[in-house]
This record gives structure tokens, sequence and C-alpha cells, in this order.
């Protein structure tokens, strides 16, 4: 039987699959190597280092992130169905909500890099037309629940045996509720 030729695009994929499983930070080439079924010479002739390989597995889960909470989008309430997927991917995918958050952001010396890194651009103008607000005060309240929902998503995560959901949709909305207050009160000032 000819011997599998073993590709990068494989050795991600297995190490993602690693990392969904047992996070990114016991990933070991020679976890990878058996779950490729192969030595570890081809894992270390494909990839620099560790580091590099898993900038990769985290780009695959930042790929990953975005495509659950896509599917998971109501068109007609964006804004609050995509903090709740991410409340959802904390609870049914902790190891790759952690990946997701803890990878390195280049270039992000600010909140507003930080929003235009990881928001879609035109969610403001949606939350903006849909609340009746300003673009700018959508933006605001946007990464004030971007702020709030991946806190509480990380701490959701890493609890055992969990909080219940419902109790952690009703800080969500608590938050959602003051953070809108905030910002009809300046509106009319």
């Amino acid at each position: 039987m000819p011997k599998q030729r073993i590709t990068k695009e494989m050795i991600v994929d297995a190490a993602f699959a690693l990392a969904r499983s047992g996070g990114l930070e016991r990933l070991t080439v020679t976890d990878i190597a058996a779950k490729l079924g192969c030595s570890v010479q081809p894992i270390y002739s494909y990839c620099q280092s560790m580091e590099g390989l898993r900038s990769d597995v985290s780009a695959r889960a930042r790929q990953f992130v975005q495509g659950y909470v896509a599917e998971r989008i109501d068109p007609k309430d964006p804004f609050f169905s995509t903090g709740r997927a991410y409340i959802q991917l904390a609870k049914e995918e902790p190891c790759i909500l952690k990946m997701f958050l803890f990878q390195s952001r280049t270039g992000i010396s600010s909140l507003e890099d930080l929003y235009r890194f990881e928001a879609a651009p035109q969610m403001a103008q949606a939350i903006a037309d849909s609340l009746h607000i300003s673009a700018e005060q959508a933006k605001q309240l946007h990464l004030d629940m971007l702020i709030y929902t991946i806190g509480i998503g990380a701490i959701y995560s890493v609890t055992t045996p969990g909080i219940p959901a419902d109790e952690i949709y009703a800080r969500q909305e608590r938050a959602y509720q003051i953070f809108l207050k905030n910002i009809l009160e300046e509106q009319n000032d």
C-alpha cells in the first residue's frame, strides 16, 4: 500500500481538530502525527514552528467562528441573534471560542481599531436603522455589546457545571437595555 502524502492542509486540519477538543495550549507535534498516522517529520517539514502552526489553527478558528455566527443570524434581528450566537458558541465550542478570543490581533491600538477588525461593516447601519439612532450611536452600542458578550461568553465557556443559558441571556439583555438607555439619554441631551 502506498504511503499517504501529508500536506500542510492535512496538518492544519488535524491540529484544528485536536485543538477543538483539547485546547490550543495542549497541541503537540506528536499528537498531530498520531492523528495523521505518520511520523513527526512531515509536520516539521511543513511547519516552521509550533507558533506558526498555532497561528494557522487560530486563523481556522476565526473562520469557524465567522461561519458559525453567520449560520445563526436572523436577518430580521441580526444584532440580537449575533449576540446569542456567540453565547451558544461558548457553550458548544468552548475551545474554539478561546482560540478566537486569545489569538493575536496585530495593529490594534484602540477600541475603534478593534471594532473595525471584528464587526461587519454594515452592522452599525443596520442597528441604526432598526433603533432609529445615528450610525455613530449604533456603533457605540454594538461595540459595548461586543465587549460585554465576548466577556460573558468567556466566563460561560469556562464554568463547570455551567451557568444556565437563560441566566446568561437575561444578563445579556439587561446589558443591552442599559447601554441603549444611555445612548437614548445622550441623544436627548
